[in-house]
C-alpha cells in the first residue's frame, strides 16, 4: 500500500523500489552494500502545510558502500517518482566514514584469524585462535598517520569455552589489533601486557550457574476487560487528549511527531512538540591504558542501533493490553527485512494523580494517574537499551532510557586498575558513561518559542526580607545560540521553560512547558580529548538552536572516524537568535557508571531521563474531569475512591 502521509514509516515496497531505481541507474554492483536506508522527511514548512489527501512525494536517503575499494555515497531517491534526486560521493578522508556494517564484523574475525601476529599473541596466552571471538569496535579519530580515508576498526579478543559460552566473562586483555576492513589487513598489533584470562563463568542463562529459579513470586495479572483506551490508525496514535504520529528509522530508532494535546476548555488541539527523538548517544570509557584509551562508541552514528531493535514478547518485555507495531528496514543488500513487534504501546496505572481530604468542606477525593507508554528495545553488542516515552493525563511528557545487558569487561590484575572495578575474580569493568542527546523540535502552542532559564535563588536578609526566610526565582531569557549552551544545576533547582511569547493564558502569562533535567554529570573526559571534540554535544546539558531542516544529528551526519567539530559546534558558530523563533532543544542526559559486583554477570536496569512539564500551558488542572477509579482489581465492582 502506498503511504498516504509524508511521515509514514518505511514499507517493503518502498525499499524494493529504491533498490530497483538505483540498479536501473547503474549505481549497484557486486560489492556495493546498503549501509543506511531511511525516510527523508519533508521540510518542516512542507509538513506544516500538508493536508490529508494531499500529494505525497516519498523520498528515501540511502548510504552506499563499495566494500571492494571503500568508496562511499550519499544518495536520495524518490520512490514516488522513481528517480535518483542526488548522488554524492563522500570524501571519507575529511567527512568521516559511513557506519559499520554487520558483515564487516565478520570480516574482522576472518582477518584476525589469518594474521600471524594475532595468532602469535594468542599463543603467548595459551589460546587457540578458533576459541577467541574478535570484538571489533569503532576506531574513533586520533590523527594517526595513514588512517585518514581508510575504514578502520580496533579489535579486542574474548575467549569462548564453547558455542553457548558468554565470552564477555573471558576478556583477552592487554592486547588490541588495528584492522583495515577494506584492504583486509592488520595495521598494527599492540601486545602491551600479559594478563591471565578470567575463568569464572558468566553464563547467566545456565541453571548450573544461577541455581534453581525461585518459586515464591505469585502471578500478577494486568487486565483491561473493555480493551485499551487508545487507538493507532495509519501511524496516528490517539489517547485521551493526546495525539501524535509514530515514526522509526535505523539511526534514531523510535521517533515521535506532531505531538499535541486537546484542550477541553479551549475546544482545540494545541501543539507541544513537532518532533522528538534520541538523536545520538556516546559511551566513553575511562580506562587510560595503551590498549583501551580509544574506547568510546557512538551507538547511533557509528552503529545505527535501530538495526538491532528487539522483537518484543508479551509477558516478558510488555505487560497489559498491548498494541505492537512492526517496522521494516533494509538489509545490506537493499532488501526489506521486518522486525516483528518492534514498538510496544500500552497504558499503565501510575499511582495517585491527585488527592485531597478537606477538613472544612468535608470532601475526600482521589484520582488515579495513568500513562501511555511507547517503547522499543535495542541490543548493541554487550549492552541493551530500552527507550520509553510516557504521556500523562496531566499533560506531562517523560522520556526514560533503561540500560541493562552485560558491562564491557577487562582483565583485572592483583595490582588493581585505577579506572575499573573488579566485578569477579580477575575480571574488571572499566568506568564509563552512557550519554544521550534528545532532540526536541518544540512547538509550544505554535512555532515561535523562546527559552527561559529558571533558578531558585536565596534572598539575603534585608529590609524586604528581615527574617531571612524569603527565596525567589531568577528568570533569564536565553536569546542566542551561544548563550543557550547551559549546564543543569541541582543546587538551584534549574529548569528551562519553553514559552510562546505570542500566546498567554487567562492570567496573562506566556504559555509554556518546563524541561526538567536530572542534573547528572555531562561528559567527564578532558576538554582536549578526542572524544570531547567528537561528542561536543555531551559537554552541555542544554543547547538551543534555530531550527534548520538539515540539522538532525548533534555530532554531525557522519560520525565514524570523524575528527570532531561537526554538528552542534559548527551550527551554533553563527550564533543565531533563539528568542521567539522556531527552535530546537538538544538535551544531554545519562548515566555515569562505576560498575559493581551486583552488575555481573548481567546488569539490573539502570534508569535515566527527563520530563517536559506544562507550566502555565493550561488555565487550571486539566485532569479535574478524570473520573473516580474502581477498586483497582481491573473491574467496575467495589466502591469508588472517595
Amino acid at each position: 500500500m502506498t503511504p498516504t502521509h509524508p511521515l509514514a514509516m518505511l514499507t517493503a515496497e518502498e525499499i524494493r523500489t529504491a533498490r530497483a531505481v538505483l540498479e536501473e541507474a547503474g549505481h549497484l554492483g557486486g560489492d556495493i552494500r546498503f549501509v543506511f536506508v531511511g525516510p527523508e522527511e519533508p521540510a518542516k514548512a512542507e509538513l506544516l502545510g500538508f493536508a490529508p489527501g494531499g500529494p505525497v512525494d516519498r523520498r528515501l536517503r540511502v548510504m552506499l558502500l563499495d566494500r571492494a575499494n571503500g568508496d562511499s555515497y550519499d544518495v536520495t531517491v524518490s520512490v514516488t517518482r522513481e528517480a535518483v534526486d542526488t548522488f554524492e560521493k563522500i570524501d571519507t578522508s575529511v567527512a568521516g566514514q559511513l557506519p559499520i556494517l554487520d558483515s564487516e564484523f565478520e570480516t574482522c574475525q576472518e582477518i584476525l584469524d589469518a594474521d600471524e601476529g594475532w595468532r602469535a599473541a594468542l599463543a603467548r596466552r595459551g589460546l587457540a585462535p578458533e576459541t577467541v571471538r574478535a570484538c571489533p569496535l569503532s576506531a574513533g579519530h586520533y590523527g594517526y598517520e595513514g588512517e585518514a580515508g581508510r575504514r578502520i576498526v580496533r579489535s579486542f579478543g574474548f575467549h569462548q569455552d564453547h558455542e553457548r559460552d558468554h565470552p564477555w566473562a573471558h576478556p583477552v586483555d592487554g592486547l588490541v589489533a588495528y584492522v583495515d576492513l577494506t584492504a583486509r589487513t592488520v595495521i598494527e598489533i599492540i601486545d602491551h601486557e600479559l594478563l591471565a584470562v578470567p575463568r569464572e563463568s558468566g553464563n547467566f542463562q545456565d541453571p548450573e550457574y544461577t541455581g534453581p529459579a525461585r518459586t515464591t513470586l505469585k502471578p500478577i495479572e494486568i487486565t483491561q476487560p473493555e480493551g485499551a483506551s487508545f487507538t493507532v490508525e495509519d501511524g496516528l496514535l490517539r489517547w485521551e487528549n493526546w495525539s501524535l504520529r509514530i515514526g522509526f528509522n535505523v539511526r534514531e530508532g523510535l521517533t515521535l511527531h506532531q505531538i499535541s494535546f486537546y484542550d477541553r476548555e479551549l475546544g482545540r488541539d494545541r501543539s507541544v512538540v513537532h518532533r522528538a527523538s534520541i538523536a545520538e548517544m556516546v559511551v566513553p570509557y575511562a580506562d587510560a591504558s595503551p590498549v583501551r584509551f580509544w574506547q568510546n562508541y557512538f551507538d547511533q552514528g557509528e552503529y545505527l542501533f535501530g538495526r538491532y531493535t528487539n522483537s518484543l514478547e508479551l509477558g516478558c518485555d510488555c505487560l497489559g493490553e498491548i498494541h505492537y507495531t512492526d517496522v521494516t528496514i533494509a538489509d545490506e543488500l537493499g532488501e526489506p527485512s521486518v522486525i516483528r513487534n518492534a514498538i510496544c504501546m500500552h497504558e499503565e496505572d501510575y499511582g495517585v494523580l491527585w488527592k485531597h481530604s478537606d477538613i472544612f468542606a468535608g470532601s475526600n477525593e482521589t484520582r488515579r494517574q495513568r500513562r501511555m507508554v511507547i517503547s522499543f528495545f535495542t541490543t548493541v553488542g554487550n549492552y541493551d537499551y530500552g527507550f520509553y516515552w510516557y504521556l500523562y493525563l496531566d499533560g506531562t511528557i517523560e522520556c526514560e532510557a533503561k540500560a541493562t545487558g552485560v558491562v564491557f569487561t577487562s582483565g583485572y590484575s592483583e595490582e588493581g586498575r585505577e579506572f575499573a572495578t573488579e566485578i569477579a575474580p580477575g575480571l574488571g569493568a572499566p568506568f564509563h558513561q552512557h550519554l544521550f542527546s534528545a532532540r526536541l523540535d518544540m512547538a509550544v502552542d505554535g512555532q515561535r518559542n523562546a527559552v527561559d532559564e529558571v533558578d531558585a535563588v536565596r534572598i539575603p536578609i534585608s529590609e524586604k526580607n528581615p527574617y531571612g526566610n524569603a527565596f525567589a526565582r531568577q528568570v533569564t531569557r536565553l536569546t542566542s545560540e551561544s548563550q543557550a549552551q547551559r549546564q543543569a544545576d541541582g543546587s538551584k533547582g534549574r529548569v528551562w521553560h519553553i514559552v510562546n511569547p505570542d500566546v498567554t493564558n487567562r492570567l496573562g502569562q506566556p504559555v509554556g512547558y518546563a524541561l526538567v533535567p536530572e542534573a547528572l554529570p555531562t561528559l567527564l573526559a578532558d576538554d582536549s580529548a578526542s572524544v570531547t571534540l567528537r561528542a561536543a554535544f555531551a559537554t552541555k546539558h542544554l543547547w538551543v538552536t534555530r531550527h534548520a531542516d538539515d540539522e538532525r544529528y548533534p555530532a554531525g551526519d557522519l560520525v565514524n572516524q570523524h575528527p570532531g567539530g561537526a554538528g552542534l559546534p559548527s551550527w551554533t558558530a553563527a550564533d543565531r537568535s533563539v528568542d521567539g523563533e522556531d527552535i530546537v532543544l538538544w538535551h544531554t542526559f545519562g548515566l555515569t557508571h562505576f560498575p559493581r559486583p551486583e552488575d555481573w554477570p548481567v546488569m539490573p536496569v539502570d534508569y535515566t531521563g527527563f520530563r517536559l512539564k506544562p507550566v502555565g500551558f493550561f488555565d487550571r488542572n486539566p485532569t479535574l474531569d478524570v473520573p473516580r477509579s474502581s477498586n483497582g482489581r481491573g473491574h467496575g465492582e467495589g466502591p469508588a475512591c472517595h
